[in-house]
């Protein structure tokens, strides 16, 4: 059994750590966005956002729902990190203790 948990737990760790790298592309694209720094009409820009947005958005939307509002300042990606960080520990123990 440990033979086959211990590669899928190292997969679902490169997965979480992928995840949130798109959170954080996606935080800063739309603040570049937003400052008007790139230009969104641009069809890379557009293709690398909207993956972005459609990978994150699912999950930020539940977040958002249960998070107070803060005015401008939208905190749920944060959320979401810490969220994925403390998974990946939880998962990265459980492989310690399979050897």
């Amino acid at each position: 059994m440990e033979i086959i948990l211990g590669p899928i737990i190292h997969i679902l760790i490169l997965v979480i750590d992928l995840y949130m790298w798109v959170i954080i592309v996606n935080v800063i694209l739309s603040w570049l966005a937003m400052f008007g720094v790139i230009n969104t009409s641009n069809r890379f820009v557009f293709m690398v956002g909207d993956f972005c947005h459609r990978m994150t958005e699912p999950f930020l939307i539940r977040i958002r729902n249960f998070l107070p509002k803060l005015g401008a300042i939208d905190i749920s990606p944060l959320v979401l990190i810490l969220g994925l960080i403390f998974t990946k520990e939880i998962l990265f123990r459980a492989a310690i203790r399979m050897g």
